[in-house]
């Protein structure tokens, strides 16, 4: 069995990796580089029970656990790590902290601690791009390809009505099944296939060199700038980098993943609120000022599983902010569908594509 993965990000990177485990044929189509979009510009915050109640629980628990499993297995080092989460708020008028865990004094006099909302029992973090090229490798490692290019068209058996490939640029790549996890530009196959509406929220980031300076702490802070509340996402890495957000918005994005780059004027705001934060965040330590777009659905949940009125095609996209967490369980559950025509840890049915109304676009094919 041939399996064709059009996305390089995290999801394919760990679709691949499964597939392989389960001795599939596995050719990775990308664009751009391995990581290139929010599967390497992302927090990288893993979070086990923070989806509890929710048609994603269940999938968030299983990616949890594999998060901490797959150091034992797969090559490289991409900074799992547990931590603690705390939520607070940034005082306007600079007041002194109170209660602030003595960790965490490395943060400005204005920024209150208000509760603990993760452990290290429940919360962690990866670097994303270093996670997913390790995944990508590993699959690479067992017999995967990974192929440069554009994907242009899904091929059909026009009498039998299944998939039987993709186009690339000029060529074609024959394939028992095909698998769309392009993030947002997975849009671009409604071209192609029976696809829901997918939107992207943007959001920038900057990340700074803090060294040893920094807890193994994540931070949800609520700021007021501008007469409006945001909230400022705070996320230290073991390599001594710290990964600093806000902002987030629902935009348009740029057909080649290349073209993403951060707005100056969201630059300059997050930069402002980064000083309010903590004095470490200075602008010469700056390593990465950077945007991403995340894909999401109508209803907030991801499209896993088989396309509707195709038989061979598969979508796995629209995590949101939670790709890099959910993106294992994903891989193994879509891996286990292909391979064994069912899944064996996650119930993907919450997750069905044919559950929202596809995209009013005219199909195109290629035969």
């Amino acid at each position: 069995m041939r399996v064709v993965i059009c996305g390089g990000g995290v999801i394919g990177a760990c679709t691949a990796y499964f597939l392989r485990r389960h001795g599939v044929e596995v050719v990775v189509v990308e664009r751009t580089a391995v990581a290139a979009a929010a599967s390497g510009k992302a927090g990288g915050f893993l979070a086990r029970d923070w989806c509890a109640g929710t048609p994603l629980d269940a999938l968030a628990r299983r990616s949890f656990a594999l998060h901490a499993q797959l150091p034992e297995e797969i090559a490289g080092d991409w900074g799992h790590r547990p931590m603690t989460a705390y939520a607070g708020f940034v005082a306007p008028d600079g007041d002194a902290r109170a209660d602030t865990p003595s960790a965490l004094g490395w943060l400005a006099d204005g920024v209150v601690i208000t509760q603990r909302i993760g452990t290290t029992e429940t919360t962690a973090i990866v670097h994303p791009h270093k996670f997913t090229s390790a995944v990508m490798n590993a699959a690479l490692a067992q017999g995967a390809e990974l192929r440069a290019g554009r994907i242009t068209g899904i091929v059909r058996d026009a009498d039998r009505g299944t998939v039987t490939g993709v186009g690339v640029e000029d060529s074609v790549i024959n394939a028992d099944a095909v698998v769309i996890a392009m993030g947002p530009w997975s849009l671009l196959a409604a071209q192609w296939m029976c696809l829901p509406a997918l939107y992207a929220r943007r959001g920038p980031s900057i990340v700074y060199d803090t060294g040893p300076h920094v807890s193994a702490d994540a931070l949800f802070l609520e700021i007021e700038i501008y007469g409006e509340t945001t909230t400022v996402e705070v996320f230290p890495r073991p390599d001594g980098s710290t990964y600093v957000t806000a902002f987030s918005d629902t935009a348009a994005f740029p057909t080649d993943p290349a073209d993403v780059s951060p707005e100056p004027n969201r630059m300059d705001w997050l930069q402002r609120i980064s000083e309010r934060v903590s004095p470490l965040f200075r602008p010469d330590k700056i390593i990465a000022q950077q945007a991403c777009f995340r894909p999401i659905t109508e209803d907030g949940l991801p499209l896993i599983g088989r396309v509707p009125q195709d038989e061979g095609l598969y979508v796995a996209t629209g995590h949101s902010v939670w790709g890099i967490l959910n993106a294992p369980a994903t891989g193994e559950a879509l891996a286990e569908l292909i391979a064994e025509g069912a899944t064996r840890h996650v119930d993907l049915a919450p997750f069905d594509p044919a559950r929202l109304k596809p995209l009013d676009v005219p199909r195109r094919q290629l035969r």
